[in-house]
Parts: C-alpha cells; sequence; structure tokens
C-alpha cells in the first residue's frame, strides 16, 4: 500500500525538481563575476550564433543552387554546340554529295579544253608513239587560235562601229530634243511675262477702284459722326443730367433707392427729416453717455468694496499663518531635541565594528 506512487505526488516531485534546476541555474548566473559584471547576456549571444549560422547556411545553398545552375547551363551550351557541329557536318557532307552528283567536272561549259582524255575520244585518229608529254596538235591548234583571235577582232571592231553610229545618233537626238526644250521655253517665257503683265494691269485696276471705295466709305462715315456727335450734343442739353430733373434720381430697385451717379443733393424735406434725425441721434448718444457713467461709477463703488474685503481677509490669512508657523516652529524644535537624544542613545548603545563573519551570511542563496 505504501509502494503505490500517486499522479500527484509524481507532478509534484517533478515540479519540485524543476524548480531546484532552476534555482541552481539562476544562482550560477547571479554567483558568475563575469557575467555579473560584464553584463553579457548568454542567450542573445547564442541566438545571434544560430542566426549568422543559419545565414552562412542559406549563402551556401545559394551558392549550391548557383553553381547546379550553372553546370546546367554549362551542359545546355554543349549539347547545344554539338548539335550545331553536327549541323554543320551533315550540311557540308550533303554539300559534297550533291557536287558529286550534280556538279560533274564533265558537265561544266570548258571541260572540252581541259579534259585530260580529249585524245582517246577522238575517232580515227591513231597515237603514235612519241615522247612523254609530245604535243602533236601543236600547229593545228596554233592556226585555229589564230582563226577564233582574227574572228574576235573583226566582231570587236563591227561592234565598235555600231557603238560609233548609235552615240552619234543618241548625241542628235539630244540636241534635237534640247532645241525643242528651249523653244518650249522661250514660248513659255513669253506667255508668262504676257501673263504677268496682265495681272499687272488688272491689280492697278482693282488698286485704283479700292482706293477709291476706301475714300468714299472714309468720307460717308466722317459724315456720319459729325451728324452723331451733333445728335449727341443736342441730347445732353435735353438731358435729365443737365436739366436736373428729380425724378431721375429714383432707381428701378424701389422708392427707396437712389441712383449715385444722378444724384444732385437733398431736397428741403429731406434736409429737415435730416437734421431731426440728426438731433434725435444727439439726444439719445447723450442718454447712453449718461447711462454708461452712471454703470461705471456702480462698478468703481463695486470694486472698492471688493478690494477692501479682500484686503481684511488677507490680513486674516497672515495672522493664522504666523500662529501657524510658531506652532510649527516649536513642533521642529521638539522634534530635533527627540532625534538627538535618540543619536546620542544609538551611539551607547552600538559600539561593535562589524567584521568578516557578518559580511559572510549574505549571498548564500539566490533569493
Amino acid at each position: 500500500m505504501n509502494q503505490v506512487e500517486l499522479l500527484s505526488d509524481r507532478v509534484a516531485a517533478v515540479q519540485l525538481d524543476r524548480r531546484r534546476n532552476r534555482e541552481l541555474q539562476r544562482r550560477e548566473r547571479i554567483f558568475d563575476d563575469n557575467v555579473r559584471t560584464i553584463g553579457v547576456d548568454k542567450d542573445a549571444l547564442d541566438h545571434q550564433v544560430k542566426e549568422l549560422r543559419e545565414k552562412d547556411q542559406r549563402q551556401a545553398n545559394e551558392f549550391k543552387i548557383y553553381a547546379d545552375e550553372l553546370l546546367c547551363s554549362d551542359r545546355v551550351a554543349c549539347v547545344l554546340e554539338q548539335r550545331q557541329k553536327k549541323d554543320e557536318r551533315l550540311l557540308n557532307e550533303a554539300i559534297v554529295q550533291f557536287r558529286q552528283q550534280f556538279q560533274q567536272p564533265a558537265s561544266r561549259r570548258e571541260f572540252d579544253l581541259n579534259d585530260p582524255e580529249l585524245l582517246k575520244k577522238q575517232e580515227g585518229v591513231r597515237i603514235l608513239p612519241g615522247l612523254p608529254g609530245e604535243d602533236l596538235a601543236q600547229k593545228d591548234r596554233l592556226r585555229k587560235q589564230q582563226e577564233q583571235l582574227r574572228a574576235w577582232t573583226l566582231q570587236k571592231q563591227d561592234e565598235l562601229e555600231r557603238a560609233k553610229q548609235q552615240l552619234h545618233q543618241e548625241m542628235h537626238q539630244y540636241d534635237q530634243s534640247r532645241l525643242a526644250l528651249d523653244n518650249r521655253a522661250l514660248e513659255l517665257q513669253k506667255m508668262e511675262d504676257q501673263s504677268k503683265k496682265a495681272t499687272a494691269i488688272a491689280t492697278k485696276d482693282f488698286n485704283l477702284a479700292l482706293a477709291a471705295e476706301i475714300t468714299n466709305r472714309h468720307l460717308q462715315e466722317h459724315h456720319e459722326e459729325e451728324e452723331n456727335n451733333q445728335t449727341d450734343i443736342l441730347n445732353q442739353l435735353n438731358g435729365d443730367l443737365l436739366m436736373e430733373n428729380p425724378e431721375q434720381n429714383i432707381s428701378v430697385l424701389g422708392l427707396s433707392r437712389l441712383r449715385k451717379d444722378y444724384y444732385k443733393g437733398m431736397s428741403p424735406k429731406e434736409l429737415q427729416q435730416y437734421t431731426q434725425y440728426q438731433l434725435q441721434q444727439a439726444e439719445d448718444r447723450k442718454h447712453a453717455v449718461m447711462e454708461q457713467q452712471e454703470k461705471e461709477l456702480q462698478e468703481h463703488h463695486e470694486r472698492m468694496t471688493s478690494a477692501r474685503a479682500a484686503l481684511l481677509l488677507e490680513r486674516q490669512h497672515a495672522r493664522i499663518n504666523k500662529e501657524l508657523r510658531r506652532a510649527m516652529d516649536n513642533t521642529n524644535a521638539q522634534l530635533a531635541q527627540t532625534h538627538d537624544a535618540q543619536k546620542k542613545h544609538l551611539q551607547d548603545v552600538y559600539t561593535n565594528i562589524p567584521d568578516e563573519r557578518y559580511f559572510s551570511q549574505f549571498n548564500t542563496s539566490s533569493r
């Protein structure tokens, strides 16, 4: 029955061990001179070291990925280069095969002149034995070459003669066309001069007619302007402004409004009303001044009364403060005597000086 371990006891034992370990760790941190005096935060340093290692690991991973990408790119470039070389080789082989099949030396135009088996292909001709490299048909070939050169020379002379004739004919046609163009230019110049002359005459006639029209219009405008000025002068002389018509002062906004540009002064009735209004204003102002003076006298009396009461109250407060200060001085004197007596008593009682045994009882625990 006693050997049965309860779950609560096990939990309590675990908690006790955890607190004991925590206390030991705390005591090591507190009583360690380096940590206590220098103030090194080991957790922060461990965290920084961990961050640096993670950063180095990330950089190493990135460098590895970059190196793998470079290797992959190199492999792709090598494959592409090999493929390009293979395509070039196949193309060259196809070109060589095409030349062997469709561009044989026998299909050339000048092959009959360089055919090494020309003598073998001639019928009825026997090759006499002779020295190696001996040309037996040299005379015949030279004769044919001279005849061919003579034919080419005659053909060249004929071509030169025809070219001279064609050049002479073209020069003649060019001269004829130049003469025709010059004649046509003279005719066009003559027609242009005639057109300019006709245009100048028409422009002159139009300018003369326009000048006459402008002169007549200016005269007519001057005549109309003089008539308008005379009419304006008559209207001004007979108008309401110079005639001083009192009805012109009334504005279109109502009878209570007046027009400032036509106002000529007040009528006798308006002057009488204005005088009465000024007298009424003077009387009202006089009553207002008297009321203001009475109000100021009343306020002055109230201020004097308030100042007298404040002075009495201030004297009373000063007297009360003086009494309180005297009582406080007496209390402070009694407290000073009591403090001196207590200090003297302590000096008489506590006469021992603390030694090493007194200080060794401290810092035995982290709490």
